[in-house]
């Protein structure tokens, strides 16, 4: 059929829309906790921007100092900053499945949360360096340069992982990204609530407060969906999500433990410098967990995954690192995982 010819002319309704798409459009309803988590967006909603950033001075902190943290930060960002483009992928994928209106606006709620964190990384580096791009900063000191390397390579790995994302999303059905995303949320919002507790600096503690709510409450939305969705979940995504919890687990460590060296492309004194930088940091009054605190936390939210995973009869993979049994995991393919933000 030519674009010329007219449907309209020809039949009185028109065909249905080839799916998936966003059309046609649709407001229904079904769970009543998303609307919550929905109302509990608005009324928590901040700006990186107000935060109190008058009581803060980089000049109140070495060189040496201002890198270690703005490096923690860049750490930060590689999940953090990017997950406004994840999630806004998911959040699409909402519209063309056709979801009901409360998990729109739920994602889209998320979306804008990862926005603010994205912009919280970026003002603390700007403010810590004096220049907006770590990557093409000129450090200050030895330890600078050493980050510096190390902060090249965490983006090299980010970018190998958006583009897995990117062709893993189309892929599978909302209910494995749930199980992804709340992995995230699970360890990112207890790491939050132990750096804002343990922060010296006013504008950093108030950060990490705010963002530590935002996990939370994120985690929430994915704890309702997979109540609503895993009862009737088969076979051939359960096993989908025990790879995945996985992957979630070696590609989330960078951030919340230590990048395991079989899975990440680092340098092999990346960790010793890393170490080295946090050391300086919590010198600064910059509280980083140490490593036995980051085990234990990922070994508690892998053991919380487990609980809710061993409800639906989801096998949970083996997490040796941190002491957990379960099915042996070992063909993790970038092509076909979803790496979790």
């Amino acid at each position: 059929m030519s674009h010329s010819e007219k449907l309209a002319h020809t039949m009185p309704y028109p065909p249905a829309t080839p799916q998936p798409n966003v059309y046609p459009l649709s407001w229904h309803a079904g769970t009543a906790k998303l609307e919550e988590i929905w109302d509990a967006s608005l009324r928590e909603a901040w700006n990186p921007q107000e935060l109190p950033w008058d009581t803060f001075d980089p000049e109140d902190y070495t060189w040496e100092e201002r890198e270690a943290i703005a490096y923690w930060w860049t750490l930060l960002s590689v999940f953090d900053a990017s997950a406004p483009p994840v999630f806004a992928e998911a959040f699409i994928k909402t519209y063309e499945v056709h979801e009901e209106d409360a998990v729109r606006r739920c994602f889209f709620s998320v979306t804008r949360d990862e926005q603010n964190h994205e912009q919280m990384c970026g003002l603390a580096i700007t403010k810590l360096l004096g220049h907006p791009d770590p990557l093409t900063y000129e450090p200050k000191t030895e330890l600078g340069r050493k980050l510096h390397r190390n902060a090249a390579w965490l983006y090299y790995n980010g970018g190998r992982y958006w583009t897995g994302y990117k062709s893993a999303v189309p892929k599978y059905d909302l209910a494995v990204l749930f199980s992804s995303f709340l992995m995230g949320e699970i360890a990112a919002a207890t790491i939050f609530h132990q750096m804002a507790a343990g922060c010296t600096e006013p504008v950093f503690k108030e950060a990490f407060r705010n963002i530590g709510r935002d996990e939370g409450r994120h985690m929430a939305i994915c704890m309702a969906l997979m109540e609503r969705d895993y009862p009737k979940m088969d076979t051939t995504n359960k096993s989908i999500i025990t790879k995945q919890v996985r992957a979630g687990y070696l590609f989330l460590s960078a951030v919340l433990f230590e990048p395991p060296a079989d899975f990440w492309d680092l340098p092999e004194d990346f960790i010793a410098v890393q170490r080295e930088a946090e050391a300086v940091a919590r010198d600064a009054g910059f509280h980083i967990p140490e490593y036995d605190q980051k085990k234990e936390n990922w070994r508690k939210a892998m053991l919380n995954l487990k609980g809710v995973l061993d409800k639906y009869d989801i096998p949970f993979p083996a997490i040796p690192e941190v002491g957990i049994s379960g099915e042996e995991v070992t063909d993790i393919n970038m092509k076909d995982i979803i790496p979790v933000f």
